[in-house]
């Protein structure tokens, strides 16, 4: 009887996980899919603005299975400052992110929250 309880609360916690997972999963995909819509339908602006700050991420994927096997990721980030004060942050290629100093100004182009590009004044 013991055994039966026990196979069943297991039934009950995997099918538990496995539908906050695949949730998961699901709300994450429908939330980028809503902000590349929402993007889309976006103004495309562009404004005076003020490089403020720059960041880099860096990930390091390790393969479980394989200990000599890694990934390392680097996601470049700059905040710029528009003229009311507002300050935005936008995802960028590192290409761009090294043509960037803070305190360059210039005129920032971007759709929504996504970077469209940054022309510097002279």
């Amino acid at each position: 009887m013991g055994w039966m309880f026990g196979s069943g609360l297991f039934e009950v916690m995997f099918v538990l996980i496995f539908t906050i997972v695949i949730g998961g999963f699901i709300y994450v995909i429908v939330s980028g899919l809503r902000q590349w819509n929402k993007n889309n339908h976006s103004p495309q602006l562009t404004v005076e603005a003020l490089v403020v700050a720059k960041r880099v991420n860096v990930t390091h994927h390790h393969d479980m299975d394989n200990a000599a096997m890694s990934h390392t990721s680097t996601s470049h980030y700059v905040t710029f400052q528009v003229e009311s004060g507002d300050r935005m942050e936008f995802h960028i290629s590192g290409q761009e992110y090294g043509m960037l100093v803070e305190g360059d100004r210039g005129r920032l182009t971007f759709q929504g929250t996504r970077y469209l590009g940054f022309e510097r004044q002279r």
